[in-house]
Order: structure tokens, then C-alpha cells, then sequence
């Protein structure tokens, strides 16, 4: 499935349906009146978050949404038929922003929340409603209220628990791929990763999503390399987990430009907790990594932690940060921790804090 997470659409809600103009014709009744009914409701927009869905590609194919219009009244005081409503299934985490983008009308931050968000016309009173004392055979009749109609722009911000930041080729998406389910793309080029990944870690008896987008280069927030579309994806994130190459050519500007283009996008997201873990440790020697940790420290970088998303090493201690980060989450009922390795098998290499 395409991965889509903007969509521009065009919805419209039901118009009412038309009054009716009708009189009684009956036998033996020599002033039947008018008798003719109201036309019925317009159906409503309603946007609903559900679960499974997380892209919005359905509506690259599909940008026009009309509900029907209600019915006609009829005579003998029949009301028409209401416009049934028309429900637009969303991901959840969709916002709906005006035309301009300059306004979120509605965020879906839930599953199962469900908005209104144009109301159907009122229907048309019929001729009935018109009989009064001085008007006894009334012809006049309402058409009925037109429905509202928008454009608006769908925008996808994926919920995640954490998110994965670096440069492109820092090893994220063989660190996604270690830790869950996911099947992101690997390969020895820059922007592999060419949109969001989700997957779900099971730590500890415990579960948080972790979001991997695409890699950050100078320039992002101008639109360099993929641009910095994609970091909408990470601003509900409750921490941020920072990968550096330790392989790089060099590390510490690789650490000051994910953080300068974090903090030239705003919306809160360089001040949100940070996990720095140089990856990549498996290839290099303990000496040098002190070093790089060092000359990241001096450059005012935190605590860092060593790892290797290839092997596994320092995982463990990563992993437990990001759980300590987050706070309290919710228990994976029967799920017993994974042995850190298996009959038969060599233990894994595991570090300390540089």
C-alpha cells in the first residue's frame, strides 16, 4: 500500500429536500385542505478515526464527498425521507486543516472519535404548515436549505510513542527493523527511507510504537533532500531518539545538524527528550568511541549511549531509556522478556554509558 499523508478534498452535505404542495381529495369531504408535508434533512459530513488505516491514500482517487440530499415531502402530511449520512473513515491522527492549511478545524487523536463536520440542510416546509385562519388553501412551500460545502486539506501525523531522528544512512531503519516488526527498506545509499515506518517494540513486558522518518540533511527545513515534510510525524512523539553514525566522516556536525533542523521546524520538537545513541559501535574500537563521545559532549551533546543496530548490542540500555522517557505504558498481558540469547548461541556484546 502507497503511502500518502496529505490529501486535498472537497466535501459537500446534503441539501433538504422540498416541501410539498398537495390537497385533500377524498370522497365526502367537500374542504379537504392542504395536507402536504415537509421534505426531508440533508445528510450530514461526519469524519471518524478507526483503526487499520494509516495512510491516506484512498482519497488521491476519491477528493470529491457528496452525502445525498433528503426527499421531497409528499401529500397526506408525509414527511420526506432524510439524506442518510455520510461517514469519512480517517487514520487516526488525521487533521483536518482549512484550504489555506492555516487552521486544524478537527484532530483525531483517538480511535473510534467521530465529528460532524458539515451539517445537511433543513428540509422544506410543506403547504400543510402554511393553513391558518385567513390562509385556508395555502400553495406556497419551502425548497428546502442547500447543504455546506468545503475544501480542505487531510493531513496524517502518524501517534507514536517515540521517534527516530538522524542523518540519512545513520542506521534507523536496521534499527526498527531489530526492535519490531517492521519491514523498512535497508541499503547502502542515502533516503532508503523515502516515508514513515511504524512499529511496535516489546520491551520489558511492555510496548510503545516507534516512528522511523526519513533522514534529516542541512537544508531540510528549505526543502533539501526529502524536506522536512515528514517531521510533522514525530510532534506527538513524548521523546525522540537520536542516531548518530559513529562511522561518519563526521559525527559531531552530523549531531548539530539533526538538532538545528529540529529546531528551525518549531512546533516544540527540540524540546522534547532526547536519547543520543551512537550507532554503529560494532566497527569500531572502545578507544575511539570514547573519543567521539567526547568531542559530542564538548560540543554540549548529553548522555550517550553506544549501540549497534546490526547486532544488538546496547540495545537493551537504549531501549530502556526510551521506556523510562515515555512513563508508564500499557503491560503486554502473558508476555514473558526474551532471553538475551539463546541455547548454543554466543552472548551478545553489551556496553555501558560513554
Amino acid at each position: 500500500m502507497h503511502f500518502l499523508d496529505q490529501a486535498k478534498i472537497y466535501v459537500s452535505s446534503g441539501a433538504g429536500g422540498p416541501g410539498a404542495v398537495s390537497f385533500r381529495r377524498e370522497k365526502y369531504i367537500q374542504f379537504g385542505g392542504p395536507d402536504g408535508g415537509n421534505g426531508g434533512k440533508g445528510g450530514d459530513i461526519i469524519f471518524q478515526a478507526v483503526e487499520g488505516l494509516n495512510t491516506l491514500i484512498d482519497f488521491r482517487y476519491a477528493q470529491h464527498l457528496r452525502a445525498p440530499r433528503g426527499k421531497g415531502g409528499a401529500g397526506r402530511n408525509r414527511t420526506g425521507a432524510g439524506g442518510e449520512d455520510l461517514v469519512i473513515k480517517v487514520p487516526v491522527g488525521t487533521q483536518i486543516l482549512s484550504e489555506d492549511k492555516e487552521h486544524v478545524l478537527l484532530d483525531f487523536t483517538r480511535e473510534g472519535q467521530e465529528e460532524v463536520f458539515l451539517e445537511g440542510g433543513v428540509g422544506g416546509r410543506g403547504n400543510a404548515s402554511y393553513k391558518s385562519a385567513t390562509n385556508r388553501a395555502p400553495r406556497q412551500h419551502q425548497p428546502g436549505e442547500p447543504g455546506e460545502e468545503r475544501a480542505v486539506w487531510l493531513r496524517l501525523k502518524l501517534i507514536a510513542d517515540a521517534g527516530l531522528v538522524g542523518l540519512p544512512n545513520a542506521g534507523k531503519s536496521t534499527l526498527i527493523n531489530f526492535v519490531s516488526n517492521s519491514k523498512a527498506k535497508v541499503g547502502a545509499y542515502p533516503f532508503t527511507t523515502i516515508h514513515p515506518q511504524l512499529g511496535v517494540v516489546r520491551h520489558r513486558n511492555r510496548e510503545f510504537v516507534l516512528a522511523d522518518i526519513p533522514g534529516l540533511i542541512d537544508g531540510a527545513a528549505e526543502g533539501a533532500g526529502i524536506g522536512d515534510r515528514f517531521l510533522g510525524h514525530i510532534e506527538r512523539c513524548k521523546v525522540l531518539l537520536h542516531l548518530i553514525d559513529a562511522t561518519g566522516d563526521d559525527p559531531v556536525a552530523a549531531w548539530k545538524t539533526v538538532t538545528g533542523e529540529l529546531e528551525q521546524y518549531g512546533a516544540g520538537l527540540s524540546d522534547k527528550p532526547q536519547i543520543l545513541a551512537l550507532n554503529k559501535a560494532d566497527l569500531l574500537d572502545d578507544e575511539l568511541m570514547a573519543a567521539i563521545a567526547d568531542d559530542l559532549r564538548a560540543a554540549g551533546a548529553g548522555e550517550i549511549l553506544p549501540l549497534s543496530g546490526a547486532t544488538g548490542a546496547g540495545m537493551d540500555q537504549v531501549l530502556d531509556a526510551v521506556l523510562e522517557a515515555i512513563g508508564t505504558s500499557s503491560s503486554i498481558e502473558n508476555q514473558q522478556t526474551a532471553d538475551d540469547a539463546e541455547d548454543g548461541e554466543e552472548p551478545k556484546k553489551d556496553w555501558s554509558p560513554l
